[in-house]
């Protein structure tokens, strides 16, 4: 389930969001891949609220070697992409979003589209058609959740052609199956976009959705709400699932 080789790619700054079990597997397992030459950073940062979560705690030990940032998610979400709109090497950063974060992309981009218009022009809705996935469900927070697995998968899982629980081929892939939901939708429902954050493996077992992407749908909202109000959908996904909403702006 966990493939050993990597992109080979040198990122900027690589955000590990969260710094317990997750956030601490995902490090030990970039930097594996950093000594087997699969991947490079030129900073590798956690964060985490905690002062004293897991990864902060190996780090003190000398166990670990990342920049520990204490701030809460969307706090540094904020000012980390604000400074990577102003680097030329933005589209070189990534982020490793953990398995139980709320949908970080989402509201960003919603406070983006905020602090632009005026928070009451600005709202997170219910999907009004529900994707055609096996499995679904809607969150409190407007999030909509869901999955090609009816299953529980293996959290260190790289998603690859062949299924390593259902032991056949995996004909389905998220991010496409986001773009056909969007073309299918009827007029009355009409969403632009969408806006596709692939958490997709780069080394290791470990996936990332790039800054660059981010900063790039904030930049087609801005652009379609510019002289008038818009719904989009914003969906960060791997092959199997998905967490996405409908942002309305304007």
């Amino acid at each position: 389930m966990i493939a050993a080789s990597g992109d080979g790619r040198v990122y900027g700054t690589i955000t590990i969001v969260g710094g317990g079990c997750y956030g601490g597997y995902y490090l030990r397992q970039l930097q594996r891949g950093r000594r087997a030459g699969a991947i490079d950073w030129r900073r590798l940062v956690v964060v985490d609220r905690d002062p004293d979560c897991a990864v902060a705690r190996a780090a003190r030990s000398g166990a670990d070697d990342a920049e520990i940032v204490v701030a809460a998610w969307d706090d540094y979400t904020d000012a980390e992409l604000a400074r990577a709109a102003q680097r030329v090497d933005a589209a070189t950063g990534a982020i490793v979003p953990s398995p139980l974060m709320p949908h970080l992309a989402l509201s960003w981009l919603e406070r983006r589209a905020r602090d632009r218009v005026g928070a009451e022009r600005v709202a997170r809705l219910p999907l009004a058609v529900e994707p055609p996935t096996p499995w679904q469900r809607a969150g409190t927070d407007g999030t909509h959740y869901a999955s090609y697995a009816t299953w529980t998968c293996p959290v260190n899982c790289v998603e690859p052609v062949r299924c390593p629980v259902t032991r056949g081929h995996r004909a389905w892939s998220m991010p496409d199956a986001m773009r056909q939901y969007v073309a299918s939708l009827p007029d009355g429902a009409r969403l632009l976009g969408p806006l596709v954050f692939h958490c997709s493996h780069r080394a290791y077992g470990v996936g990332m959705i790039d800054v660059a992407d981010l900063l790039a749908a904030d930049s087609f909202i801005a652009r379609h709400t510019a002289s008038g109000r818009a719904e989009f959908l914003v969906a960060t996904v791997s092959h199997c699932h998905g967490a996405l909403g409908r942002l309305a702006v304007g």
